[in-house]
C-alpha cells in the first residue's frame, strides 16, 4: 500500500510496478500481479504498468479481499508488511478475510526490500528545531498537556505511543526533510525513536537527552522500536494508549495482553495539534498574506501570457513555485501543483507532466490548485479562471460552486459541531440543479506541516470543530472531458456573536485572493451571499494591499484593486465599466492612504 507522500526509499509500489500515483494497492501471487487504484489514476496506471500487471478499477478494500478469496485457497495465508498497515486498515481487511478462512500473516521484514538492491538511502538532512519566534508552546509544555490528558483518562494509561510522523514532529517542535512536500522525519515516540546518528549535539541539548527526570528525552535507535516496546510491556501495571487511525499494526500487534492496551481513533497528540494556539493562528494568517501575493502574481501573469498561446500547464506550475520561493520564510511547495486547463481540469487531482501538459488558451477554463510551505505556515488554495468568453453553463456552475464555498464560510454553528453535519451546505446550490462533485469538501492544514492534516475537516471520521481549527473549504464541479471548477480557501474557526446564545462558531477565511469576476453570475447570489463576498473583498484590500505596497508590487496592487471592486447588487453585472471601476476604486485608495 502507498501513502499520499512518501520518501523515494519507500516507493515500493512504483519500484515494483512502474505506477507512481499517490494511491494504490498491489497484490502479488505466484502467478499474478494486480494493481488497484481509484479513478484519478486509471489512465496513468494504464500508461505506466506493463503486461505483467493487471489493473483493477475498484479500489475498495472489499474489491481487494473478494479477489483474494477467489484466488487464495481456504486456510492459506496472505502476507503483509505491518509497518504499512494502520490498526484500522488491518481490521477492515481482517474482517473480510477471516470469516472466509484466509489468514493475514504479519511479515515485519518487507519482502520487497530484500530484493530492492539499489534502494535509495535515508535522506542526508538532519532534523532541526523550530525557532522560538514561531513557537508559543515549548515541547515540555506540550508534553505536560498530553500527560494531563493521560491523568484525566479513567483508564490511566502509563504511556502514549506515537506512530504518525507529524505527531512526534509537532510534540517536540522539530522539523525534517525526509518526506517530499512535508517537513517530517522518520520517528516513533514512546520515548523518542529516531535514527540517532542524525541528531546533532545542538538537538541533544535542546531535548535534554543527558538526564533522566520527567522532562528529559531518551533517544533510541529507530529500528529498535519493536524490541523496546516488548521490553516495556513486560513491566507490571503498564498501559499503552494508541490512536488506531495512524498507529501501525507492527507495533499494535505487540501490545498484549489486552489490559495493557488503550485505544482511541486518534491519539491525544493529534487532537491537541488540531487546535492552533494564538501564536500558531497569527503566523499562519501572516503566511497566507504573503502566499496571496504569490498567487496574485501568477494570475496577473497568466492574464497577460495566456492570450499569447505560448505558456503551458507546466510553465504555469513552475511560475507559481518561483513566485512563492521569493516570499519571506519560503520552504518550497506544500504539494505538487495541480495546473489544469480544459479537459485536464475535469480530473480533480491531475498534475501536468512534459507528456500531458496542454497549452493555455483563452478558450478554456483553467484551474490551479497550489500551496506553499513557509516557516510560519502551510498554504493550499485553488482558483479557477477563464480568459475568454465562458459559456452560460460554465458561469452557472462556477457561481454555484462559489455559493457553496460562501455558505459554509458564513454559517454559524454550535462549538462541537462535526464537519460532516454542515458539509452539505457546500453542495446544496449544485444539488438544486442536479450537479455534484466526487471529492471531500475540506481538510485540516498545518503550521509548516502537512497540507492535509487530520483529523480536521468535513468527513465522517473527522473530529468536531472547536475554536482555533484551520480547514480548507473546497467545493467543485467537473464536467468530464470538458472543464473542471474548484474554489478552495483555508479558513479558521472563530467565535460568532449571536443574539441569544453563546459558544457558537463561524469561519474566518484566511486565503485572500479574489475570485474570477467574469465567471460570477450575481443574479444567482442571495443578498447575504453578496454581502459576504463584498466584505471578503474589503478584507483582501485592507490586509493584502499593504503587503503588495510594502513589496513594491504596483502592477499587482492595481490588479488586486480592479478584481476586488464591490458588486453593487444581486443581478448586477460582474464585469463593470472602466468608469464604474474608477468610481469604486478611487475612494478606497484615498481611504487607504489616509489610514
Amino acid at each position: 500500500m502507498d501513502s499520499e507522500y512518501i520518501a523515494p526509499r519507500d516507493a515500493r509500489l512504483a519500484w515494483m510496478s512502474g505506477f507512481t500515483g499517490s494511491a494504490g494497492t498491489a497484490v502479488i501471487t505466484q502467478n499474478k500481479a494486480v494493481l488497484w487504484t481509484d479513478s484519478r489514476y486509471w489512465i496513468q496506471a494504464e500508461r505506466q504498468i506493463d503486461c505483467n500487471w493487471e489493473l483493477q478499477r475498484d479500489a475498495s478494500t472489499r474489491s481487494i479481499t473478494n479477489w483474494l478469496i477467489l484466488e487464495i485457497p481456504e486456510g492459506d495465508q496472505v502476507g503483509f508488511d505491518p509497518f504499512l498497515f494502520s490498526v484500522d486498515t488491518f481490521d477492515v481487511y481482517n474482517t473480510n478475510l477471516a470469516p472466509a478462512g484466509r489468514i493475514l500473516k504479519s511479515i515485519p521484514d518487507n519482502l520487497v526490500d530484500k530484493i530492492w538492491t539499489d534502494r535509495p538511502p535515508l535522506p542526508s538532512d538532519n532534523p532541526t528545531r523550530l525557532p522560538d519566534s514561531v513557537i508559543e508552546r515549548t515541547w515540555p509544555v506540550k508534553v505536560e498537556q498530553i500527560r494531563a490528558q493521560m491523568s484525566d483518562n479513567p483508564y490511566k494509561p502509563t504511556a502514549v505511543l506515537l506512530s504518525a510522523l507529524d505527531e512526534t514532529a509537532w510534540l517536540f517542535n522539530l522539523r525534517g526533510n525526509d518526506i517530499p512536500f512535508n517537513p517530517f522525519f522518520y520517528s516513533y515516540t514512546l520515548l523518542l525513536f529516531v535514527h540517532v546518528e542524525r541528531i546533532t549535539e545542538e538537538l541533544k541539548l535542546y531535548l535534554n537527552t543527558s538526564c533522566f527526570h520527567s522532562y528529559c528525552v531518551q533517544l533510541l535507535e529507530y529500528s529498535s522500536v519493536r524490541s523496546y516496546l516488548q521490553t516495556y510491556l513486560k513491566n507490571s501495571n503498564v498501559r499503552v494508549w494508541v490512536g488506531t487511525e495512524y498507529t501501525n499494526q507492527a507495533l499494535y500487534e505487540l501490545i498484549t495482553p489486552e489490559d495493557k492496551l488503550l485505544t482511541s481513533t486518534y491519539s491525544p497528540v493529534l487532537t491537541a495539534k488540531a487546535v492552533k494556539d494564538a501564536t500558531e493562528q497569527r503566523i499562519l494568517k501572516e503566511a497566507h498574506v504573503r502566499d496571496a501575493v504569490a498567487v496574485m502574481q501568477l494570475l496577473l501573469w497568466l492574464e497577460k501570457k495566456a492570450p499569447e498561446g505560448t505558456e503551458t500547464e507546466l510553465t504555469a506550475a513552475h511560475f507559481v513555485d518561483q513566485c512563492r520561493s521569493k516570499q519571506k520564510n519560503s520552504r518550497g511547495p506544500s504539494f505538487e501543483t495541480i495546473s489544469a486547463s480544459g479537459p485536464n481540469a475535469a480530473l480533480a487531482h491531475y498534475s501536468p507532466s512534459n507528456e500531458t501538459a496542454r497549452k493555455l488558451s483563452v478558450n478554456e477554463m483553467y484551474l490551479v490548485d497550489s500551496g506553499g510551505q513557509y516557516l510560519d505556515g502551510t498554504t493550499d488554495i485553488t482558483r479557477t479562471v477563464h480568459w475568454g468568453n465562458p459559456t452560460d453553463f460554465q458561469k452557472e456552475a462556477y457561481t454555484r460552486v462559489l455559493m457553496g464555498n460562501i455558505e459554509i464560510s458564513r454559517t454559524i454553528f454550535p462549538s462541537g459541531t462535526r464537519g460532516v453535519n454542515i458539509e452539505m451546505l457546500g453542495r446544496r446550490a449544485l444539488w438544486e440543479v442536479g450537479l455534484n462533485y466526487g471529492h471531500g469538501t475540506g481538510h485540516g492544514v498545518g503550521n509548516y506541516f502537512g497540507v492535509h492534516e487530520w483529523p480536521v475537516g468535513f468527513q465522517s471520521n473527522n473530529i468536531a470543530f472547536q475554536e482555533g481549527m484551520f480547514t480548507s473549504i473546497e467545493p467543485g464541479y467537473y464536467k468530464e472531458n470538458d472543464f473542471g471548477i474548484r474554489i478552495e480557501d483555508i479558513a479558521v474557526t472563530v467565535p460568532a456573536t449571536t443574539k441569544h446564545g453563546n459558544n457558537y462558531l463561524t469561519f474566518e477565511t484566511v486565503s485572500l485572493v479574489p475570485y474570477d469576476r467574469k465567471l460570477i453570475n450575481t443574479s444567482l447570489l442571495s443578498s447575504e451571499q453578496l454581502h459576504w463576498l463584498n466584505k471578503y473583498y474589503e478584507t483582501i484590500r485592507s490586509v493584502v494591499g499593504p503587503e503588495l505596497e510594502k513589496q513594491g508590487l504596483k502592477e499587482e496592487y492595481d490588479w488586486m484593486m480592479k478584481h476586488t471592486a464591490p458588486f453593487l447588487r444581486a443581478g448586477a453585472s460582474a464585469v463593470i465599466s472602466s468608469f464604474a471601476l474608477l468610481a469604486t476604486v478611487l475612494p478606497s485608495v484615498f481611504l487607504h492612504n489616509l489610514l
